[in-house]
């Protein structure tokens, strides 16, 4: 059965895509732990980031860097900050997280809950960093 981000991949479902090419995609985190939260996939669908292949994980990072650049020029932000957890979604994922203090990267703490609308604009600012 194929993971929510495969069904972002194939667009079965929506998503604010922030960019893509023919290996990877990043999009907004629906429920973000901070404004501009991204998350960045591979299309293929693996379930653990260390058993990707050695050219598609360096290319995963690759990608990463140029989505993290867009953000630290588009939101205001000390740092871009880098996860992968890994629990969620089975569907290797890293998440992009705008920082300005160690808690912004704190999974544990409540998530935000944001329009479409808000989810929008911030793509659009994340996408004009590009």
């Amino acid at each position: 059965m194929a993971t929510i981000f495969t069904k972002i991949i194939n667009k079965e479902i929506p998503a604010e895509i922030i960019a893509e090419d023919d290996h990877y995609i990043a999009f907004l985190d629906i429920m973000p732990l901070v404004k501009g939260h991204v998350l960045v996939v591979p299309k293929q669908e693996v379930d653990y980031i260390f058993n990707l292949e050695d050219d598609v994980l360096a290319g995963l990072h690759v990608f990463s860097k140029k989505v993290a650049k867009a953000i630290d020029k588009t939101i205001k932000c000390t740092r871009v900050g880098v996860a992968v957890i890994g629990l969620e979604v089975p569907h290797v994922h890293v998440h992009l997280v705008p920082l300005r203090t160690m808690d912004d990267i704190n999974f544990t703490r409540p998530k935000l809950k944001l329009t479409s609308e808000e989810l929008k604009e911030i793509g659009d600012v994340i996408r004009s960093g590009f």
